[in-house]
């Protein structure tokens, strides 16, 4: 058995059982995104098992640009325990992804909703407006 300082408020014993330093700690990565367009629109699907919707912020700001901002704290709760915490955990993520939006989505018309897991944003496309012909023809007489 490794001794540990002996300065240790706690005895080796509960060092021992709340120790996690030979754990891996866990790596930070950023939910999975996917974009897909056709004709008529874009769709941002955001990977967010366990999320809510207000667990989400989704804005266009004045230079085009889609920012989609996600914080979620969560905490063990464990009940009511008559004496004091020898460790508690509580969780915390946050994320923020910024998409430049192309020049033809109609960002007045843009979705969001959060569906089994997934943060779906609908980027609907400007409608093109047929413009006439520009060349006129001239009958030679």
């Amino acid at each position: 058995m490794i001794r540990r300082n002996s300065d240790s408020w706690l005895p080796d014993i509960f060092n021992d059982f709340f120790d996690n330093s030979w754990m891996e700690r866990p790596t930070y990565t950023a939910p999975a995104i996917n974009v897909m367009e056709n004709e008529k629109e874009y769709e941002v699907e955001l990977a967010a098992p366990g999320l809510d919707k207000e667990d989400f912020k989704v804005h266009v700001d004045n230079e085009n640009n889609l920012h989609i901002e996600m914080e979620k704290k969560t905490e063990n709760k464990e009940g009511k325990k008559h004496g004091r915490y020898l460790r508690r955990e509580f969780s915390y993520e946050k994320f923020q992804q910024t998409l430049l939006l192309p020049d033809d989505v109609d960002a007045e018309k843009i979705e969001a909703k959060v569906e089994k897991g997934v943060l779906n944003i609908h980027l609907p496309k400007l409608e093109k407006i047929e413009k006439p012909n520009p060349v006129k023809q001239i009958s030679i007489q």
